[in-house]
């Protein structure tokens, strides 16, 4: 499936690096095949390193809303890097970008800047255990927090039932203090915080899943939670690294009118760069060090270069782009489910915006269980005939889709084509 410049750079790469990839899912072991490398990326395409052409839908997995290389993101990078790429003090560059997080999410009125979103969701969890003096945290399975210790957790045997490890190499007493549960599954939700609400320190939850495919809440959900966490005077956190800026300017929360009590942003607000944010309500904002007892550092934290191509991308989230988006996304989908209908394939698409999944399951998909259902081999048939048509689409049946500004409806409309004529190859 892979070229031969390709190919030749994965048998180096797997000598020096784990399985050949800085990050898991890239080494295509879920679709089967080998990983393309990519030399270079414009507008909606990747170019491979054996010089071949593809119509990209993972955009960096999230950040590129604009497209690859956009002229003026690139710009600001250069500007920037020109002025010293790190100098580990403050600088007018990051007051702008928390005036701009704020004005954009209001309900973020203090933050900080990190580099990753593992960092981002790493540090408001602490931030909450400090705010409540509790410890207990609650996730939802499917969702995706980054590789922090407590956050690799799966279900137990119950719902009060505390988690497990979901990683060699997790302690069971960093697991000890996570609680998961269904996502979706409001019941299980009430009874945990009828049964230890006074333990709860917080619930974090992505209000779109994207990290098993996208997987929208049910009414009420979200209200729920946060309505639950204010009760019981725990802390609801919403990891937005995927949907900030994704689903609106002001992520799913703008979309749909709710206040988290914190927030962690990622991705998009970083202008495709080492960047993410935690913040949140000022009382429970202000127990950071220097202010308050929760420490939190680190040394690229709010870097010149990359909150400027932040800066630069935030600008240019237009309503037309919003329009744009919700457009081609109404047309892919509309596209794929009617080759679903056409071969009679067990398949459902699901779509917010512009994250769109499809799962090789009737749907429709609500939480892990259904997601797991999904038939992942004949999602590896149609992907490697998705990647022999020239369409770069996530390489795991547990991973969102993105359409960005620079794509255009003949490239959805060429990426239809691709998914029928794939759909009936991969029966």
């Amino acid at each position: 499936m892979s070229g031969p410049r390709s190919t030749e750079l994965f048998a180096r790469a797997q000598r020096v690096i784990p399985g050949g990839v800085n990050s898991p899912v890239r080494a295509f072991r879920a679709v089967g095949g080998d990983p393309i490398f990519i030399a270079r990326a414009a507008g909606a395409y990747l170019y491979d390193a054996d010089g071949v052409q593809y119509t990209d839908y993972i955009g960096s997995w999230g950040p590129m809303i604009l497209g690859h290389a956009h002229p003026e993101v690139v710009r600001a990078i250069t500007e920037a890097a020109a002025r010293g790429t790190s100098y580990g003090a403050p600088t007018e560059l990051e007051v702008r970008f928390a005036e701009a997080i704020t004005l954009l999410y209001p309900s973020i009125e203090m933050m900080r800047a990190v580099s990753s979103g593992t960092e981002a969701t790493m540090a408001a969890v602490r931030v909450a255990r400090g705010h409540t003096g509790r410890d207990l945290i609650v996730k939802f399975e499917g969702c995706y927090h980054g590789h922090a210790d407590f956050l690799l957790v799966k279900a137990g045997s119950g719902a009060a039932t505390l988690g497990v490890p979901d990683s060699a190499g997790v302690p069971a007493s960093a697991a000890a203090n996570t609680a998961t549960l269904a996502y979706n599954d409001l019941a299980a939700l009430r009874d945990l915080f009828a049964a230890r609400g006074a333990a709860i320190a917080a619930v974090i939850v992505e209000p779109v899943v994207g990290n098993m495919g996208c997987v929208p809440p049910e009414p009420g959900f979200l209200e729920a939670i946060i309505e639950l966490c204010k009760a019981h005077g725990a802390v609801s956190i919403f990891d937005e690294v995927m949907t900030g800026s994704r689903l609106s300017p002001s992520g799913l929360q703008g979309r749909a009118g709710l206040a988290p009590d914190m927030t962690c942003l990622g991705k998009i607000v970083g202008g495709g760069l080492p960047l993410a944010v935690y913040g949140g309500r000022r009382d429970i904002m202000q127990n950071v060090a220097p202010l308050g007892p929760v420490y939190q550092a680190g040394t690229l934290s709010g870097n010149p270069v990359a909150v400027s191509a932040a800066l630069a991308t935030l600008a240019l989230l237009s309503d037309a782009l919003y329009t744009h988006l919700e457009t081609l996304g109404a047309r892919l989908e509309a596209g794929m489910r009617a080759s679903i209908a056409r071969h009679g394939v067990a398949a459902c698409v699901q779509r917010v915006g512009s994250m769109l999944t499809l799962f090789f399951t009737p749907g429709p998909v609500r939480s892990w269980s259904d997601a797991s259902a999904s038939d992942t081999a004949r999602f590896g048939r149609w992907h490697r005939g998705m990647r022999e048509r020239g369409q770069y689409w996530p390489p795991s049946q547990y991973e969102a889709a993105f359409i960005g500004g620079a794509h255009s409806v003949a490239d959805i409309d060429a990426t239809i084509a691709a998914c029928d004529e794939a759909l009936a190859q991969s029966a």
